[in-house]
């Protein structure tokens, strides 16, 4: 019998340490990535600074943005708001006197290089105090008079109108929030407002074109690597 045993734990027992490990593994990484998650639209103060510079370069105009951790995108510019910003820019070249709406602007890409690009003037609206912060900072950085960021847990502090409404929504925020901020802006277009943002067809661009239609004329202005550029006109 000892020796039965005895086989039993030499075949099994390491099975169930790899195992054991592959669940502890799996529990960690859910747990990070969970963290990892909440930082970029919430707020988590205890997170540790790293700041770091990265570079952008639109129609010969040089751009320097402040990051950190705990914002989206915090190594390098997005390949969406890239796409969504030079989208925009190509149907906008000058828009002086205008007033722009960027929800959800992290530190500041999208709002900054729209504003310095068009000479409009833009408000940045984010719930992320650090975000909030590196926005404050580039805005200075890039010399931006027109531009200002505030606070706002998407249009709760917003009390104004625009012209135009841009935005690369929190995906990972859920859906719930994703439409909220995409339905919602149209009680803070003008009459004859537009409302810019991208989507990936792989995160829902499809279904939220559909949910959309019942109060926008929407159409698709860019589609690249899977992203798409909508416009919308309250209908």
């Amino acid at each position: 019998m000892s020796t039965i045993i005895a086989d039993f734990t030499a075949i099994f027992f390491p099975k169930l340490v790899a195992l054991n490990k592959i669940l502890l593994y799996t529990n960690y990484m859910s747990e990070k990535r969970g963290l990892l998650l909440e930082h970029y639209f919430t707020n988590n103060e205890n997170l540790k600074s790293n700041i770091r510079e990265i570079f952008y370069q639109l129609n010969n105009i040089k751009f320097t943005f402040l990051s950190d951790n705990g914002v989206f995108s915090k190594n390098n510019i997005d390949y969406a708001s890239k796409l969504l910003v030079e989208t925009f820019i190509q149907e906008h070249h000058k828009l002086n006197n205008e007033f722009i709406l960027d929800v959800g602007g992290g530190y500041g890409f999208i709002g900054i290089t729209i504003c310095k690009l068009t000479e409009a003037n833009v408000d940045i609206v984010d719930i992320n105090k650090r975000a909030i912060h590196l926005c404050e900072r580039n805005i200075k950085l890039n010399e931006i008079p027109n531009c200002r960021v505030f606070a706002s847990n998407i249009y709760e502090n917003v009390k104004n109108k625009y012209k135009y409404i841009i935005t690369n929504p929190p995906i990972r925020a859920g859906k719930k929030t994703v439409l909220k901020i995409l339905m919602e802006a149209k009680n803070h277009l003008d009459e004859n407002g537009e409302l810019w943002f991208v989507i990936n067809k792989d995160q829902g661009a499809k279904s939220t074109k559909k949910a959309l239609e019942a109060c926008y004329n929407i159409e698709i202005i860019e589609k690249s690597k899977g992203f798409f550029v909508f416009r919308a006109k309250i209908s």
